[in-house]
């Protein structure tokens, strides 16, 4: 058995950005910070780890209605790994979270995304046109 599962809890680093798709399926884009503290030589340090996240469908409108930069939430999803060519013509590659599941964490959104806080949507990324 294999299992592609990841669980992160951050802040946007910035508001989502949403497309709507040729097949009206909505795909939005966002940027996650997750910090760590730890102690290295007697000293406190901090690390900050950035995550690209992707979501579809009605998690994608959701996210796109509700968030914006420094709110924090937990995402949980699978690692996809892709390559495309830039304008260049080079190959590049990405790797990116595919959220499955979001609860909004904090403050007054939290009321408001009581009964939307976790939503499951399977999708095939061979159909993404990019």
């Amino acid at each position: 058995m294999d299992l592609n599962k990841i669980a992160l809890i951050g802040r946007l680093t910035k508001d989502p950005e949403t497309k709507e798709l040729k097949s009206n399926q909505a795909l939005t884009k966002f940027s996650l910070a997750t910090n760590r503290t730890f102690m290295s030589a007697g000293k406190k340090k901090e690390d900050t780890t950035f995550f690209n996240v992707i979501a579809w469908g009605k998690l994608a409108e959701i996210i796109e209605q509700y968030l914006k930069k420094g709110d924090k939430v937990y995402i949980e999803g699978r690692v996809n790994n892709r390559s495309y060519e830039d304008k260049e013509g080079k190959k590049k590659y990405i790797s990116e979270v595919v959220a499955t599941q979001l609860i909004m964490l904090g403050g007054k959104k939290k009321v408001e995304a009581e009964n939307a806080s976790v939503v499951e949507e399977e999708v095939d990324l061979e159909k993404v046109p990019f």
